[in-house]
């Protein structure tokens, strides 16, 4: 931390002193720049070879850009993604060359000439202290605006593939700034700093957390831990977190997990470790992978910590399922359900079902059979399984291990999925395997119980029209 905020007192120096050497950065001046003074001044700093000046300029941006109206953000970055592509000159006369000359030299020319121009005013832009931050909300405009384009009336083409091009500019940065070798994880505990444990409540996406009592009791406990990745030029911001419960077995619900009054077990004695909570914090860096890194890092901090750890699986929602089950119920030859299973689950639309032992009963028999259907053989278009967070945990070489009926009964996990949760098994000794099935084939791994709860007979899976995520 020492280090880093030495770093800062740096670039802010330089910063000052390179102010001096652009009459533009100036007090009412600055607050008046519109957002064609902006483009122009990016224009400046990319042209700019000053390093000093270059910095300075940069911040300028950045700090009256943080002061627009949504509105003049959009225009702004509409104008960026427009205005500072790549020469369409240059790009034709680097292909020529290369086709004249193949070489890795003129090739390299071809890259050069190819990459947009927004790519290296990105890059100077990150030179500000606290750029990459700014940056990283900057993206976070750009989404609204994307969305804003797909849902208006006046659709232009050009000026969505643009909007898409430079937020492909953006990812491919942050691809490069964000990968793991400069990550750092830290435990979050009651000692972590306050304004942080606050961004923890806040930022929590799967499991709200309802006030710092809750949170208490989610991170304080010896049965209880939480995770978080930092980068070190987002010191005080974490990037994703996931919140683990040490048990004696596999969960099957959450209600017991975040219980107000349980009595907590001392670490010694779990023997497996459950993820329940995995949070992405930062929206404006979508796409760019932590996941997978953060839960490989924790079990490998946890196995040190305690050696009987034997067992590491998730307790994981399914966002996905209800809208996928209630639209196949809809459907004249519907996919993963019998008819019979159909007149079953007309029990869902019953305000309280699952408190009726009865009808939660009578829906278990239909609904898992058609869970099973949902992981095992739903497919999007690309071949790959319907659910998003399937596809993150399969990915990393999980195995789907189990189904749980009624396993959240919160309003939201009944409205996402009527209340079933999985849990995906990590088998630290088949999780390249599983991973590599999954990447090159499509694979499901998943354990013979769930495999089991698959009808037979059922008719060829059609691809869903979900996207991939």
């Amino acid at each position: 931390m020492v280090a880093i905020s030495f770093l800062g007192d740096l670039l802010q120096s330089i910063t000052d002193r390179g102010r001096g050497l652009i009459p533009f950065g100036r007090g009412e001046a600055l607050a008046r720049a519109s957002v064609p003074d902006l483009v122009k001044l990016c224009e400046d700093l990319i042209s700019r070879r000053g390093e000093a000046s270059g910095v300075a300029l940069a911040r300028i941006i950045l700090d009256r850009y943080a002061t627009f109206t949504p509105a003049e953000r959009h225009d702004f970055l509409r104008r960026i993604a427009v205005d500072f592509g790549a020469d369409a000159t240059e790009v034709e006369s680097a292909i020529v060359a290369y086709r004249t000359a193949p070489s890795r030299a003129t090739l390299g020319r071809l890259h050069e000439a190819a990459e947009p121009r927004s790519q290296e005013l990105i890059r100077r832009l990150n030179l500000a202290r606290d750029g990459t931050l700014a940056l990283v909300r900057m993206r976070e405009d750009l989404f609204t605006l994307r969305d804003s384009l797909k849902a208006g009336k006046e659709h232009d083409p050009a000026l969505v593939d643009a909007v898409a091009s430079l937020d492909s500019d953006f990812e491919h940065l942050f691809a490069s700034w964000f990968n793991r070798g400069f990550l750092v994880l830290h435990r979050i505990d009651w000692t972590t700093p306050a304004h942080i444990l606050e961004k923890i409540i806040r930022y929590e996406a799967v499991h709200e957390i309802s006030g710092w009592d809750d949170l208490r009791r989610r991170i304080e406990p010896p049965d209880r831990r939480c995770f978080a990745f930092f980068h070190p030029a987002l010191v005080d911001e974490p990037l994703i977190f996931v919140e683990v419960a040490l048990t004696t077995g596999i969960a099957s619900a959450i209600g017991p997990i975040l219980a107000g009054e349980r009595q907590p077990m001392a670490s010694r004695e779990a023997t497996a470790a459950i993820f329940y909570s995995i949070s992405n914090c930062q929206k404006g860096l979508a796409g760019v992978t932590f996941g997978n890194f953060l839960i490989k890092q924790v079990v490998e901090d946890l196995c040190r910590e305690m050696p009987a750890l034997k067992t590491f699986v998730t307790l994981s929602p399914v966002p996905g399922f209800r809208s996928w089950l209630d639209r196949e119920r809809r459907e004249d030859a519907p996919q993963g359900l019998t008819r019979e299973d159909v007149e079953t689950l007309r029990l869902l639309d019953r305000p309280g079902w699952h408190a009726d032992k009865a009808s939660a009963e009578a829906v278990r028999k239909a609904l898992i059979p058609a869970a099973a259907y949902y992981f095992l053989r739903a497919k999007t278009p690309r071949g790959k399984p319907v659910d998003p967070v399937a596809r993150f945990h399969l990915g990393n070489g999980a195995r789907l291990e189990r189904l749980n009926h009624l396993g959240d009964v919160s309003p939201k996990g009944l409205a996402q999925s009527h209340g079933l949760m999985v849990n995906y098994l990590y088998d630290l000794a088949a999780i390249e395997k599983n991973h590599e099935t999954y990447a090159n084939l499509g694979t499901v791994s998943a354990s013979i119980a769930v495999n089991r709860e698959l009808r037979q007979n059922l008719p060829p899976a059609k691809s869903d029209k979900l996207a991939d995520a």
